[in-house]
């Protein structure tokens, strides 16, 4: 057995640095894995378990959404897969009698940290009114609570359906399935704080909000761009793809307000090489840009491609797009001096990466939420979109736009219909294969959806999956607007803060995880999870279930139809929560792509979804055509004395959940409360390595939010920016700063000033 979980909560706010590390991964990122695995799992259950993830006839990890290669390794998992496969599987349990011994209050007063380290969820909990803690509950009583606030609800739209990107095809498929014959179109994701400005931004000009590229691409290109990614730390796996394309010719120019250690060289723990010798370079050319100011990057790369002879692939944009001239006519007005103060970067770098740009005929762009989450993202999405379209590079192998997504299957729920803005033709098709008729409204997304709940419009809160509290912005607010709502519900493996900040009344359902065993009376089950380059393929649990009190996600919600639909819904409830082989059929009728699906899911690795600018060189849009865009170029404005503050995550964390208190690559051991300034900023400031300040951020309608007791840690970060985890920050992010468009909190760049202060 492993040790016990932490009894006391650990003290989180005196960390010690001894600065960046300049390679990741490598025997370190072996011995780390397996420590925490093995302290999680024990010896024998870690073999049993990592050798299946990411496997044919295997589990896909509960973590990120990197694609598997072709022929996966006999490792193909990552040291923080590792980690959330192991939080997963952990022999740690939390049972009735853990919440006789914590009060509410006492869980509220609690790390985030300590809270995951518990182990897993035993059995079904609920909290009544005007009680101080969690009692255990059968399901049945379960679902007649949630169905009681459901019915007595004025309006099915008082109600929110919550979804994390853990969920499956099939379960999301039955959760929004549910939510629509119910009444509601109020089904907010993670996709909403995360890349909703990529979809915005690719559907509006390529006609599909979704990446354009497959895994092979990255093989065959000249030049790869990754621009506020951060590889090393949220998408490990990405960095064996990239030293193979740097194998093949590839060339790689990293965009980043920060220097990270994966992208400056990878230590392949798989191969010789990265073992024991120096590993791969990667970067090739590293643009330290200022945060915000990558759409005045691109916007000026795409002037001077404009303005050299022959650059411009002409037929191509005769032929599939539309909007050049009024783009070109903006392009041509960039500025090399405005560019410098939005970017930081001097004109001999980006003629360096012109350089590049020009002797490369196949292009890709990645990216991540270093773009997604500031006010201008969509513009600067566009502009990027902009960039590939000049030289034809949507379309071609080797070429096109990577968002890199997040959680495991983020993209697939969406692609099963989880958002609040259904297509009509996703609605016609379900009203034809289930004989009801959906409803047409737009429902709210996670920012309107906690409005909502602060102004008294929404009584009932269902979330299946995720830790909705700590992920979403202006933690008072959000954390108020919770505890209006009549009825808090959190489907979940293990605690977190949501657990903690309920309505009158809560409950929590505990669920099946990835890597278990999914039996029910037509057999074994399996799910399906679709990556972040939309391949679609089976994940297979193969351990003994936590508890025998667990049900499936898709159990879950047919329960929960058949006791609130009744009689009024035709759906087969029972025969889905049966055999998730009718839930597949049924999508293979409704969903686009998906015909087949049973036959093709069953082959090695999967299929790829159908991408019409990829595929075709065609483009969705009204115009039938691909779109130039010539929004106006946009970057923050700092006052004198003030920082840029960025939101991310440390090495030891994937979105909220925090395995561990160290930033290994960034150099910081023991704690989380810091805050990363440049040495000169810091010294202008008068902030001493080492010293405490509260940050304070400012907004332009003179709104102010407050953090305290940060480390201040001098760190080659860009100048006159700075950066610190989240969710420790998420309260410096106003629940009214969003992005435009998408609506996702703007969390990437934050004017903040410092206050010195004492250390806690």
């Amino acid at each position: 057995m492993p040790a016990k979980p932490p009894a006391a909560d650990p003290v989180q706010d005196a960390p010690v640095t001894t600065g960046p590390e300049h390679a990741a991964a490598g025997v370190s990122a072996i011995g780390h894995a397996m420590k925490t695995a093995q302290r999680q799992m024990g010896v024998r259950r870690t073999a049993l378990t990592l050798l299946r993830v990411n496997q044919p006839g295997g589990f896909d990890c509960p973590g990120c959404a990197w694609p598997e290669p072709a022929e996966p390794g006999t490792a193909e998992f990552c040291e923080n897969g590792a980690k959330a496969v192991a939080e997963e599987a952990t022999l740690r349990r939390v049972t009735p009698e853990f919440f006789e011994r914590h009060t509410v209050d006492d869980l509220a007063g609690r790390s985030g940290y300590w809270l995951g380290q518990q182990g897993r969820l035993t059995h079904p909990m609920y909290l009544p009114e005007g009680a101080d803690r969690y009692e255990p509950v059968g399901w049945d009583r379960a679902f007649d609570l949630i169905a009681d606030e459901l019915c007595a609800l004025a309006s099915p739209d008082e109600a929110v359906f919550y979804t994390s990107g853990r969920t499956s095809n099939e379960a999301a498929f039955l959760y929004q399935l549910f939510a629509r014959e119910f009444g509601t179109n109020n089904l907010p994701d993670c996709s909403n704080m995360c890349h909703e400005s990529s979809g915005s931004a690719l559907t509006e000009t390529l006609g599909v909000g979704k990446g354009s590229v497959l895994l092979e691409d990255l093989y065959r290109a000249d030049l790869i761009i990754v621009a506020g990614q951060n590889p090393g730390t949220n998408h490990p796996r990405m960095l064996t793809a990239l030293e193979k394309a740097k194998a093949a010719g590839a060339k790689i120019i990293t965009v980043n307000p920060l220097p990270e250690a994966g992208m400056e060289r990878f230590k392949n723990p798989q191969t010789a090489r990265g073992l024991a010798g120096g590993g791969t370079p990667l970067t090739d050319l590293f643009l330290q840009i200022r945060l915000g100011g990558d759409q005045a990057l691109f916007r000026l790369l795409n002037k001077l491609v404009i303005n050299r002879g022959g650059a411009i692939d002409a037929p191509f944009i005769r032929r599939h797009t539309t909007g050049f001239e009024e783009f070109a006519a903006a392009a041509r007005a960039a500025d090399w001096e405005e560019t410098r103060r939005a970017t930081g970067l001097s004109r001999t770098d980006i003629e360096r990466a012109l350089a590049m740009i020009l002797a490369s005929r196949r292009i890709i762009v990645c990216w991540a939420m270093g773009l997604t989450q500031h006010k201008h993202a969509v513009p600067t999405i566009k502009e990027i979109v902009n960039f590939l379209l000049l030289r034809g590079n949507i379309g071609r192998p080797g070429a096109g736009v990577c968002p890199v997504r997040g959680h495991s299957n983020v993209q697939g729920d969406r692609t099963m219909g989880i958002t609040e803005k259904p297509a009509p033709a996703f609605l016609d098709a379900l009203a034809g294969e289930f004989g009801f008729d959906p409803p047409r409204e737009p429902g709210l997304d996670v920012v309107d959806s906690i409005r909502a709940l602060r102004d008294g419009r929404v009584g009932v809160f269902f979330a299946m999956g995720g830790n909705f509290v700590a992920a979403s912005p202006d933690t008072a607010v959000t954390e108020d607007a919770m505890r209006r709502a009549r009825l808090t519900v959190h489907v979940s493996t293990k605690l977190n803060r949501s657990h903690c900040v309920t309505g009158a009344r809560a409950l929590i359902l505990p669920t099946l995880g990835r890597t278990e065993r999914d039996v029910t009376a037509a057999g074994p089950q399996f799910v399906t999870v679709e990556d972040s380059m939309g391949m679609v393929h089976a994940s297979r649990g193969r351990l003994k279930p936590a508890g025998p009190h667990l049900l499936s996600e898709p159990a879950i919600v047919c329960r929960l139809a058949r006791r609130v639909l009744g009689e009024l819904s035709t759906t087969p409830w029972a025969e889905f929560e049966n055999d998730y082989r009718a839930v597949r059929e049924r999508i293979a009728r409704v969903v686009p792509g998906f015909a087949d699906f049973e036959t093709r899911v069953a082959r090695p690795g999967g299929f790829a979804l159908p991408h019409a600018p990829r595929d075709e060189r065609r483009f969705p849009t009204a115009s039938g055509k691909a779109h130039f865009t010539a929004a106006p170029v946009e970057y923050p404005a700092v006052p004198e004395g003030r920082l840029l503050l960025q939101t991310l995550r440390s090495h030891d964390q994937y979105n909220t959940t925090v395995y561990g208190l160290d930033d290994r690559y960034r150099g910081i051991t023991g704690g989380r409360r810091v805050v990363l300034v440049h040495p000169a900023d810091a010294r202008e400031l008068g902030l001493a390595d080492g010293s405490y300040t509260d940050l304070t951020s400012e907004w332009t309608d003179g709104t102010e939010r407050t953090a305290p007791g940060f480390r201040v840690v001098h760190y080659p970060t860009a100048r006159g920016c700075a950066a610190a985890y989240y969710p420790e920050t998420n309260v410096l992010v106003p629940l009214d700063a969003t992005a435009d468009t998408s609506n996702t909190p703007a969390s990437k760049s934050l004017v903040i000033r410092l206050t010195p202060t004492t250390a806690p």
